[in-house]
């Protein structure tokens, strides 16, 4: 008898969508369309911090690689307005997607005043749609702030209404304190990334780097590498295909 698991990987393949193991196991031949990821995150350094590694690994094997934005970080220095925090954030966001070689977007929202309306579902289907993404990567909707759960449902219900279109990956940050309850489905060795990972969440300053590591994901890239039996990794859980009375993880 088939698993759960069995089940639901056939059910991605048989949408034809690509799968993030799919991505990582095969390589690319001369001539080979690279795949188009996109990442979401509630605001700089999110993204970097949380899978920054992977979508190093994914640029460095010629994929192409967007960040989207939900908000500039307006609400994330100490001392200094809105302005002048956006202003700040927003160049160490530019600077870290050069140490990824990724694009950067940003959505428009305001840190800490996120909004999930029907307004802000149209503006975040045109974003993420616009950029055809083959796999999508978004916080964990079950995340304690506010602006990474804004951030997970917007992609969420962009997904719903595009279920043919990409596959739906979830990410984590500050496991235990920041994103909660979270069992990965799927994982990637970040061992040669690392660094390359580090060096991009280093550019954001303004956020204290080592804090950021000191918050858990030293700790998380050590673990889930331990859970996958390599010097680093990091987790995913991945959103299935839409089955009969609902969805599930």
């Amino acid at each position: 008898m088939s698993s759960r698991r069995d089940f639901l990987k056939n059910s991605t393949l048989s949408l034809g969508l690509v799968s993030l193991p799919s991505l990582l196991s095969a390589e690319r031949k001369a001539g080979d369309k690279a795949k188009k990821i996109v990442c979401i995150g509630g605001h700089p350094d999110d993204p970097e911090s949380g899978c920054g590694g992977t979508l190093a690994k994914l640029r460095n094997a010629g994929h192409e690689v967007t960040i989207i934005y939900l908000t500039t970080g307006e609400a994330g220095i100490p001392g200094k307005t809105h302005d002048e925090a956006a202003a700040i954030r927003k160049q160490e966001a530019i600077n870290a997607c050069k140490v990824l070689d990724a694009k950067p977007v940003f959505a428009g929202q305001i840190d800490g005043d996120t909004i999930f309306n029907n307004e802000w579902l149209a503006k975040m289907q045109k974003l993420i749609t616009g950029e055809k993404p083959d796999l999508v990567f978004s916080q964990w909707p079950l995340d304690s702030h506010q602006d990474h759960q804004v951030g997970s449902l917007l992609t969420i219900q962009t997904w719903i209404r595009n279920p043919h279109q990409f596959s739906l990956y979830f990410y984590e940050v500050c496991t235990g304190e920041q994103t909660l309850i979270f069992h990965p489905t799927d994982y990637v060795d970040i061992t040669g990334t690392q660094e390359q990972k580090k060096k991009a969440v280093y550019c954001h300053i303004s956020q204290d780097p080592p804090g950021i590591y000191a918050c858990g994901h030293a700790a998380m890239e050590d673990f889930r590498g331990r859970e996958l039996g390599v010097k680093a990794a990091e987790g995913f859980v991945r959103m299935t295909g839409k089955l009969q009375g609902g969805m599930g993880f």
